[in-house]
């Protein structure tokens, strides 16, 4: 009986927060992005300029001269490009997640969220291509954002109301307004077919192979527990495992690469790239590589200002986790000296991706967020995808070129090496055991970089 009421103190706990964090998560304010006329704009590789509606030769004032950047073009692209991408946010009242009473990642999330934005990027890559914008992008403009605090506000109040008398239906969820809904035919109908894929690996639900749920399981792992914060290195290493884990036969073309202490082991990377593939099918694996790095001591370095610029020009880019000090956000972008990012500290509600047609507005975002890059937290994961071994091996190439470049002092933010880490005495895999999916050593490794050298987002 004891145990019996201490678990229902603790639903009664659950409900309160999630009503406290609807509150605090949910409250958004319409604010606009300011961006300049006379600078370039770039997003994941793309470069974009709003002074004209056509070519436009970007001056730069970094070294990009060995970068094959892509000119694109008006607001109206940008604003395409941008929504087109997967944005993954706080959810409320989504399956409780094992071992806990928790039923929202409210407040604790989200490094999490912005990991599962980068592999999402890198996904959307693999499936569609860099060139691809979701034909419904723009119909975002015709929502009414404005109103979304009201509305908020009024649903808020009938969830703590709820919460209180433990009346709540969960299967009662308000979501806004939807734009007119189109019927696909030809590629756009295999896309749209991805594109719901994609999402729906991302769900809020235990079945989801790169699911909240998931993620926090692969966390335990590593000493981590739903409710605790996460950061940008144990993340990687999190996405790691959940994509190796991963069963749909569709993601067996697909691997990540974890840099070992801001070296990327060549060889380990195209051993995993040629790794069999249980699909059966020939060829070589896409690989996503994951390099957490710190940009400094305390504070970000300056210093590094045009390396980062640099990073976000390259097609290979699918983003980096980063943010503010126990803010996290997934960096897409820049302008000038402002970083762009999508924010997942927005509360939205539980989408359930398995039933047919689920609305995907809320995993869109509507407008760009910038910050001045002198904010970001020095702690961060740079993601980058190959989808050939040639890929790979004419991206190391250029990103050396330009870690050279941008480096004043004698060592690199990290490096290529030729060879496996077990030639520098290192541990050369990864040991899966039945019921360890970390080895030792990636626990030892994980715990340094939770506790000690990164600052947790």
């Amino acid at each position: 009986m004891e145990a019996t009421g201490t678990d229902e103190v603790e639903k009664i706990k659950s409900k309160f927060m999630s009503a406290w964090h609807n509150m605090k998560y949910s409250w958004v304010l319409k604010t606009k992005t300011c961006f300049s006329r006379n600078s370039p704009v770039f997003l994941l590789g793309k470069c974009y300029h709003f002074k004209t509606e056509g070519e436009y030769r970007a001056l730069h004032s970094f070294h990009f001269d060995q970068i094959n950047t892509e000119i694109s073009g008006n607001v109206e692209e940008f604003r395409k490009d941008f929504i087109s991408r997967i944005w993954l946010t706080y959810r409320e009242e989504f399956p409780q997640i094992k071992g806990s009473a928790l039923t929202t990642d409210c407040g604790w999330g989200c490094t999490l969220r912005t990991g599962q934005m980068l592999l999402a990027q890198g996904l959307m890559l693999h499936f569609l291509g860099r060139a691809w914008v979701w034909p419904e992008a723009l119909d975002m403009e015709s929502w009414d954002w404005e109103s979304w605090p009201a509305h908020t506000v009024r649903k808020l109040t009938a969830s703590l109301e709820a919460s209180l008398s433990a009346e709540r239906d969960p299967t009662v969820l308000p979501r806004p307004p939807r734009g007119t809904r189109r019927n696909w035919d030809g590629s756009e109908s295999t896309n749209e077919v991805y594109h719901r894929k994609i999402i729906s690996w991302f769900g809020d639900s235990p079945l989801a192979a790169f699911g909240l749920h998931q993620l926090i399981e692969y966390g335990k792992k590593s000493g981590k527990t739903a409710g605790d914060w996460y950061g940008p290195a144990v993340v990687a290493h999190i996405l790691r495992k959940a994509v190796e884990e991963a069963r749909d036969p569709e993601l067996q073309g697909v691997t990540v690469y974890v840099a070992q202490d801001c070296t990327v082991y060549s060889s380990d990377v195209i051993d995993r790239q040629c790794s069999f593939m249980d699909s059966g099918k020939g060829g070589t694996k896409a690989v996503i590589i994951l390099v957490p790095v710190r940009l400094g001591g305390e504070r970000t370095n300056t210093d590094y200002l045009e390396f980062v610029k640099g990073i976000l020009s390259l097609e290979y880019c699918v983003g980096i986790i980063g943010g503010k000090p126990k803010q996290s956000y997934y960096f897409a972008g820049f302008q000038d000296d402002s970083l762009i990012y999508m924010d997942p500290h927005y509360c939205q509600s539980f989408v359930d991706v398995s039933i047919k047609d689920f609305p995907l507005e809320s995993f869109h975002c509507p407008s760009p967020k910038k910050m001045s890059f002198k904010k970001m937290d020095p702690s961060c994961t740079i993601g980058f995808y190959c989808r050939t071994v040639q890929d790979f091996e004419k991206a190391s190439e250029e990103i050396t070129k330009m870690l050279k470049s941008s480096s004043k002092e004698k060592y690199p933010l990290f490096t290529f090496v030729k060879g496996h880490s077990r030639d520098y005495d290192f541990a050369s895999s990864p040991l899966h055991e039945e019921n360890d999916l970390f080895s030792e050593d990636e626990k030892k490794r994980l715990k340094r970089f939770s506790t000690e050298e990164f600052v947790l987002l």
